[in-house]
């Protein structure tokens, strides 16, 4: 008896080994896969226009430019990139405001017609984001919006909802009902059960989410390129256009737009990446 145990103990641990073998190939695979093209922004934006032809793009540049970065800056770069946080901002606080609003009643209390509206917003989920585009365009131009930076908050807020109150309600279904019903115990009433309690419980779900939309805001182009026009008004996702040349291209600076861009957002989420794990994996830990 003693024998077929340490035989399926070695068993064991020769299928663990293995899957571990495999899942650390897979993990150094997909790090090659998503580093190499970082790695070909940052070694190119420091060449001259014409030096990609003539040296390797993933050789050292030789020599080193470094007016690129100083280039694009003095181009009006930064004019872009804080248009880009003040509509992420402003759209974000909307988004997570209604979406806690709504995820709350969906999720903690009992009323007629829930399932039907929960499966409406699920339902909404599917519908493509760029078929929106003419009727959003009429009706934004209708409205006097068009060519203002504020145009794009109904587009964002509106299409981050469907998955942002689907996953924060079943977010909030994993916060055991004891804690609420112990605080009704004491007197609070259910405004105060969503401010003191349920909110603050559901920091890891909204940090999620604010990151998994932040940087779909942010790299959004459709909706920016068909409501913004004059320079004054875009967004850096629109910066790459004006950073292009007359006849032809200069790939070293657009390439330095590129890594300027995505800077931000890698920073935030190594900043936040405990938020965002712990946000993903709390609906498989809770209760």
């Amino acid at each position: 008896m003693k024998g077929n145990n340490e035989v399926n103990y070695r068993k064991q641990k020769m299928k663990s080994r293995i899957a571990w073998t495999i899942v650390m190939i897979l993990a150094v695979f997909w790090l090659f896969v998503a580093l190499v093209p970082f790695v070909f922004m940052i070694l190119n934006s420091f060449r001259k226009q014409f030096d990609m032809l003539a040296q390797g793009v993933f050789h050292l540049p030789d020599p080193w430019f470094f007016d690129n970065y100083p280039g694009i800056i003095a181009k009006g770069f930064f004019g872009y990139f804080f248009r880009s946080v003040i509509i992420v901002v402003v759209s974000m606080i909307l988004m997570l405001t209604i979406s806690a609003f709504a995820a709350y009643p969906l999720s903690r209390m009992k009323f007629k017609f829930r399932a039907v509206i929960y499966a409406g917003i699920v339902a909404m989920m599917s519908i493509p984001m760029h078929v929106t585009l003419i009727p959003i365009f009429k009706m934004t131009t209708d409205m006097g919006l068009y060519d203002n930076l504020f145009a794009l908050v109904g587009p964002y807020v509106t299409f981050a909802l469907p998955m942002s109150v689907f996953i924060l309600t079943a977010f909030m279904t994993t916060i055991p009902k004891e804690v609420e019903e112990s605080a009704e115990i004491d007197g609070c009433n259910k405004y105060t059960n969503f401010f003191k309690i349920i909110l603050p419980l559901s920091k890891s779900g909204l940090s999620t989410l604010a990151i998994y939309n932040g940087v779909s805001m942010w790299n959004e182009f459709a909706f920016a390129n068909t409501l913004l026009q004059s320079a004054s008004q875009k967004t850096l996702p629109l910066a790459l256009g004006q950073f292009k040349g007359e006849h032809a291209m200069d790939m070293p600076l657009i390439l330095a737009v590129l890594v300027l861009s995505a800077l931000p957002m890698i920073i935030v989420f190594i900043i936040f990446q405990d938020k965002l794990v712990k946000g993903m994996m709390a609906g498989a830990v809770k209760g």
